[in-house]
């Protein structure tokens, strides 16, 4: 039975739910895994986590469809980036179907907390892992923890009408969110102390610059970001610094193959964003949000929007590909995995 929460009005924040699943690395081999009730974790005080941040997490969300179907959208797309990550950082990889087995028994162990179709909410997915066992010297662990937590969501940002707005900040985090092609706790945390700085000003989102030459468009500390020209060409930056982003590349499948729209993966020079008549944020928590404003050193670029604040292409964009997660249009082959 459904929980009896106000789905509609539901932020984006952490709810205990009812279980999260827990496996176990050691010896060089993973362990069966299992379901707990229990959300607290015990580590030694010098655990590779805690001296040298050996970590990684992916974000991903179930739905519940048109039909009253479950699903998770693109868990095998998770599996991966999590293993490109878990390469990087010199952690033992998960195999895909071991990843997206834990994703399903999490969701329908908690199958009640997954938001009534219709709401605008979903069941967050948080799988991460981390190194656990007691290392000083700097060298990688040899036993880690691979978990994945469940919690129900809403809006990740609120723009109202007129879109959220960003600012172009006037310096480089110290690692950029995507560097390496990597999801890892310690490249957003260089963003900590800049989003919060954003939101003091009234911004939603620092827009970061490259940081060899401060002239071309990246991403935000949480989302990637596409734009749309005034000839309704979608277009996204092209860079081996930022996120690479899983609700991006299905958006621009969606933009070229169901809207029929010409996409484009490029250098975007800030001096180009003026030219944009659309821009919005995308990712797992983002879904698609509409950017109606960016300032950089006292000079602001806004975009025009409808009453509902979305433009037309984004709204289409948005449009089509929760269509295709809520089950009322058809999905490309693989990309919805039903769990109940």
């Amino acid at each position: 039975m459904t929980k009896n929460i106000d789905w509609a009005n539901l932020g984006f924040g952490y709810i205990k739910t009812d279980y999260r699943y827990v496996s176990n690395y050691k010896d060089g081999s993973w362990d069966e895994g299992t379901l707990s009730t229990d959300e607290t974790i015990t580590l030694n005080e010098s655990a590779g986590v805690l001296q040298y941040a050996q970590t990684c997490f992916e974000g991903m969300k179930a739905y519940r469809t048109v039909d009253n179907k479950v699903v998770c959208f693109r868990p095998d797309m998770n599996a991966k980036r999590m293993a490109d990550t878990c390469k990087r950082l010199e952690m033992p990889v998960l195999p895909e179907e071991k990843f997206i087995d834990a994703v399903i028994q999490t969701v329908k162990a908690n199958i009640d907390w997954v938001p009534p179709y219709g709401t605008g909410a979903a069941l967050y997915l948080r799988p991460y892992m981390f190194a656990y066992n007691a290392v000083i010297g700097v060298k990688p662990a040899t036993e880690f923890q691979f978990r994945i937590f469940a919690t129900p969501v809403g809006a990740y940002f609120k723009g109202g009408t007129t879109g959220v707005a960003l600012r172009v900040p006037d310096f480089d985090r110290a690692a950029p969110r995507g560097t390496g092609h990597v999801k890892a706790g310690l490249n957003y945390a260089m963003s900590l102390h800049p989003v919060v700085e954003a939101h003091k000003q009234g911004y939603a989102e620092n827009l970061y610059l490259d940081s060899a030459t401060r002239t071309n468009v990246e991403e935000t500390g949480g989302a990637n970001v596409i734009f749309v020209t005034k000839d309704n060409t979608v277009v996204t930056p092209k860079s081996n610094t930022i996120l690479p982003s899983i609700t991006r590349r299905s958006l621009m499948y969606v933009a070229e193959k169901y809207l029929g729209l010409k996409t484009e993966e490029r250098v975007i020079p800030y001096s180009e964003v003026k030219e944009f008549k659309e821009c919005a944020l995308c990712g797992t928590a983002a879904v698609l949000s509409p950017v109606g404003r960016i300032d950089n050193n006292g000079e602001s670029i806004h975009f025009d929007y409808n009453s509902q604040g979305i433009g037309e292409v984004t709204k289409k964009l948005y449009d089509t590909l929760v269509g295709i997660q809520l089950g009322k249009i058809e999905a490309p082959e693989g990309w919805i995995r039903v769990v109940e």
